[in-house]
């Protein structure tokens, strides 16, 4: 009769005061089995499987990573007597519009709770609110789906094909297929403000006024601390990280290497957006001002009547939004000059986003507002003759879709189907990576893949890859284990 394997556990945190590290570390033997689970305290965390060839061999190695920890500041602890550190929510106030006309409101839907996320793309509207959820739309107001992520949504970024849902829980999920998956987990002392993702590495802008970049494999790349705290706003391109504190605009190089370039704004910024050759800053001094992105002079300055909350431009930046504190949205032309200024009909607006001479907003009573921003709708609006705008209802049978966390959420496959790709989950060294065995493809490369779902020698069959400017691959389309 074989022997029964040994089974021990060890639970340690590492939580400082000021703001600092709130995390935990847990490593569990089980027989030939090392499991670590680590993250921010009062989260699942993430965590890590790895089989050894014995039993001794697994405790060795389990008392390492212990240790290792320890040397780090770690102690023993209780898990659940220490609290979740709390999480900063954005403290907005909304006064009634100035403005003598209200906007021409197609369509409303309200998602039930404060909301800050909004993308538009051409075929979907994207919302997601505080309460953990995020909503597709037509153009038109039908609701397509929803999303049931762990907690309040902090913004949704675009990445080309991915969408990204940065939440208060810490991870960052891949909304890109109808099964989400946790792409990134941010280090447990970041006080996510707001985030943006570029060829798959993620910036993070937080309360403290830092800049954190992670790379595709959820790895610290470098960070750096402003001038400013509260930092509101980040967007990324290939020649910059933008960074916007209440201290103003800093550009980095986007290895880490050095600022470019700092211009003290008028007023602390709280919204970014981005064009081709220009940052666009909304402050709380009333005005959107626009940045060149090569110097960071101030080109053009728009102003409005209360403190900017979000901003957003046509393409190209021949028109400038803004929506302000006071339940007013303005339109700019590329210079400066004020063309209108309406009332939302319905709070102030956080974000913003323009497609197709329409402009989405989310406002402060947690609604998607869809706005017919063409020159006749404006006009006409201007003199009092608007749409009645319809109210989009939730339909009770709306597919609904939380994430995966363990590989057993994945939908099986005994067969890979004509035209997708095969990857497998690799041990290399102490992590578990990802890399196309299919043929065509670099084999050196490793793929972006969720970390809940990695189990070693798994195989998965995916719908397509994508060569990323850093010399790996990311998925599009769905993911499937092959069995």
């Amino acid at each position: 009769m074989a022997a029964a394997s040994s089974t021990s556990s060890t639970y340690l945190e590492l939580s400082q005061d000021g703001g600092g590290a709130h995390k935990f570390y847990e490593v569990l033997v089980d027989g030939l089995v090392v499991t670590v689970r680590y993250g921010r305290i009062g989260a699942d965390g993430q965590t890590q499987t790895t089989t050894f060839p014995t039993e001794d061999k697994a405790r060795a190695a389990a008392a390492r990573k212990v240790g290792e920890k320890v040397r780090k500041g770690y102690a023993p602890a209780v898990r659940g007597e220490r609290a979740p550190r709390s999480v900063t929510r954005r403290q907005v106030t909304s006064a009634a519009s100035t403005a003598r006309s209200v906007a021409p409101v197609l369509w409303r839907f309200r998602t039930g709770s404060a909301a800050f996320g909004i993308h538009i793309d051409d075929d979907h509207c994207w919302v997601g609110n505080e309460g953990g959820d995020v909503y597709t739309l037509d153009h038109e107001g039908s609701v397509l789906s929803r999303f049931s992520l762990p907690d309040g949504v902090k913004c949704l970024v675009a990445d080309d094909f991915w969408i990204y849902a940065g939440c208060d829980d810490g991870k960052v999920y891949d909304l890109s297929s109808k099964l989400p998956f946790a792409a990134y987990d941010i280090a447990a002392d970041v006080d996510i403000f707001w985030l943006d993702i570029h060829e798959g590495v993620l910036d993070v802008s937080d309360r403290d006024g830092r800049l954190t970049v992670i790379d595709h494999e959820d790895e610290h790349q470098w960070a750096r601390r402003s001038q400013g705290e509260h930092a509101w706003m980040v967007r990324a391109d290939d020649r910059a990280v933008y960074h916007g504190h209440h201290r103003g605009v800093t550009a980095y190089a986007p290895d880490g290497s050095g600022e470019l370039w700092h211009t003290e704004t008028r007023g602390s910024v709280l919204f970014g957006w981005q064009e081709a050759d220009a940052v666009y800053a909304g402050t709380g001094h009333r005005v959107v001002q626009r940045l060149d992105k090569a110097t960071g002079a101030i080109e053009a300055t728009y102003a409005c009547d209360s403190a900017v909350y979000s901003c957003a431009t046509s393409p190209g930046g021949r028109f400038v939004f803004a929506g302000d504190s006071a339940s007013s949205v303005y339109c700019f032309d590329e210079h400066g000059t004020r063309l209108w200024k309406l009332a939302t009909g319905g709070g102030s607006a956080l974000s913003m986003q323009y497609h197709d001479e329409r402009l989405y907003l989310v406002t402060t009573d947690g609604s998607l507002v869809c706005v017919d921003a063409s020159e006749a709708a404006i006009a006409a609006a201007q003199q009092g003759t608007v749409p009645v705008a319809r109210d989009v209802k939730l339909a009770a049978a709306v597919p609904t879709y939380a994430p995966a966390t363990t590989v057993s959420a994945v939908a099986t496959v005994s067969r890979a189907p004509s035209g997708s790709i095969v990857v497998q989950c690799v041990q290399d060294g102490g992590r578990l990576r990802v890399q196309v065995i299919s043929d065509g493809y670099e084999t050196g490369w490793n793929v972006q893949f969720p970390r809940a779902i990695r189990e070693p020698g798994a195989r998965y069959v995916v719908d397509g890859l994508h060569a990323a400017a850093g010399g790996f691959y990311r998925v599009r389309g769905d993911i499937r284990r092959l069995v």
